[in-house]
């Protein structure tokens, strides 16, 4: 018998199954077709096979880590939800994603990575309780610096020079957009009627994390709220494919109250590795910068009542 398909994910926050767009399109896709997917929702993209997240390995062992390409290999394994699309729908949902990447894309980018406000107060701070030590310490800024090239790619030799006026030029843009999907959805339940297609997964997982998150600096939440039919699609959506853990939490190095799952052997053994090897790293300054020395001790000399051992001086230190 075959491995199940597992798919590595970015654990939950904010009321949603994922805090992550790539994690969140993949995540709404598999559950639109039911692929059936042995999923690990974590906060440590070292563990997942590629070393990214989202990833998915097969059920003959290999890993892709492209959206995409999961999306692709889903398909290819007949969990198609573009299946009884036309090819005039087809059309459509090509057009659409190539929207959806050049005009809301870069401002979802700007308003959780670069927004100062709402990366120190949301972004990093998720990321910094959900993340392990020593990983919180600079994964959320090289995370941040990612982004910061990926939306210098996505607006090209076109982005203004001038800072305001490219956050000018992107909100206006986000804003046409949305005002675009909102008319193209109309009152249907979905982008193509009553099914679900993966154009649907796509425009789910960013609409719902500007939805959701509450945002001390949110300019494009307001337009959003005022399109009550794209509030009320992403909210069905949420209801009806994550029932149960859309409203799922992280608590980050938290114990758990029952059983031990299969995960808390490993996350004990990461905790007490992390813990040694900060441990060592600051008994190894301590030494270098000579706070504390070794000293031969003289067999001549009787260590008082009150002397301490090396072992005890170096654990205070």
């Amino acid at each position: 018998m075959a491995a199940p398909m597992e798919l590595f994910c970015w654990s939950g926050g904010w009321g949603l199954p994922s805090v992550d767009l790539d994690s969140l399109a993949v995540l709404t896709y598999a559950r639109f077709t039911g692929a059936p997917l042995k999923v690990h929702k974590i906060s440590n993209p070292w563990r997942s096979p590629s070393g990214t997240l989202p990833a998915l390995r097969t059920s003959h062992g290999e890993v892709i880590s492209a959206p995409h390409k999961i999306i692709t290999h889903l398909r290819k394994e007949k969990y198609n939800a573009d299946y009884d699309l036309s090819a005039r729908q087809g059309a459509d949902t090509l057009a659409f994603m190539s929207l959806l990447e050049e005009k809301l894309l870069p401002v979802l980018i700007h308003t959780f990575w670069i927004d100062a406000k709402n990366y120190v107060e949301v972004t990093r701070k998720w990321y910094a309780e959900a993340m392990p030590f020593p990983l919180n310490f600079f994964l959320p800024g090289r995370m941040q610096r990612q982004h910061i090239e990926r939306l210098q790619l996505l607006c090209g030799e076109h982005r203004p020079e001038n800072e305001e006026e490219l956050e000018k030029e992107l909100y206006q843009d986000a804003r046409e957009c949305l005002t675009l999907l909102s008319q193209r959805l109309g009152s249907q339940k979905f982008f193509f009627g009553d099914a679900p297609a993966s154009l649907d997964a796509f425009v789910f997982s960013h609409l719902v994390l500007l939805l959701q998150v509450k945002l001390p600096s949110g300019k494009l939440q307001a337009h959003l709220r005022g399109l009550h039919n794209l509030c009320a699609y992403c909210t069905h959506i949420l209801s009806l494919y994550f029932p149960w853990d859309g409203a799922e939490v992280l608590p980050p190095r938290q114990t758990p109250l029952g059983p031990e799952t299969e995960e808390e052997p490993y996350r004990r053994r990461t905790q007490v590795l992390s813990v040694l090897v900060g441990l060592a790293a600051m008994l190894g300054y301590a030494l270098l910068s000579g706070i504390v020395s070794i000293q031969r001790a003289t067999p001549a000399r009787t260590p008082g009542p009150g002397a301490l051992s090396m072992a005890e001086e170096e654990e205070e230190e």
